[in-house]
């Protein structure tokens, strides 16, 4: 089963993570892997900590997230780690490092459910190949699991084999109003 979040509204990791606790709740074993995504501060990879979900990020992160992470300091949409993650000299390697990860595990198969989220942005960026992502997703030791896969722009070419596709898109956000992003609620 391949489920698919994408679109340009939030809520796609959000999202991914609801089945993530939903499927932990009935015992299932859950992976969550960020592609493009390191040590940033964020809700997901305390609170998936908490409840035993390992979330492994594949990605450069901000140099304050140390004090984001404790509230002195709030994010303020700099850039810098997205750009340092589209580096192709930096991200090439993650993105290798993050897919060989992710073969191993399911070579051990230990997971029911594997998330690959923010997976679009390696796609669309040239930093994996899509057939490299189909044979990953269709080995034979793979077919058992629940993939979902998050990102603005999944490629429409995954279409033919997702399961579940879905497409987020914001209507009314209080970004437009000049909120800043909330801790807890956007982050």
């Amino acid at each position: 089963m391949i489920t698919v979040y994408t679109g340009l509204g939030k809520g796609k990791t959000t999202s991914a993570i609801g089945e993530a606790v939903l499927a932990y709740s009935e015992g299932k074993r859950v992976l969550m892997v960020q592609f493009l995504k390191g040590s940033t501060y964020s809700g997901e990879l305390t609170g998936l900590n908490r409840l035993g979900i390992p979330l492994i990020q594949f990605g450069v992160g901000c140099r304050w997230s140390g004090m984001i992470r404790t509230g002195m300091k709030h994010c303020t949409g700099c850039g810098e780690c997205f750009r340092q993650n589209r580096n192709p000299e930096i991200a090439l390697d993650l993105v290798q490092q993050a897919i060989n990860f992710v073969a191993e595990e399911i070579e051990a198969n230990i997971y029911q459910v594997i998330i690959l989220d923010e997976i679009s942005h390696a796609l669309n960026r040239g930093f994996l190949d899509l057939n490299q992502l189909r044979e990953l997703l269709s080995t034979e030791s793979s077919r058992h699991l629940h993939w979902i896969l998050t990102g603005r722009g999944m490629p429409a070419a995954l279409e033919t084999l997702a399961d579940n596709w879905w497409d987020l898109n914001m209507l009314k956000h209080p970004f437009s109003k000049g909120v800043k992003s909330r801790r807890g609620i956007e982050y």
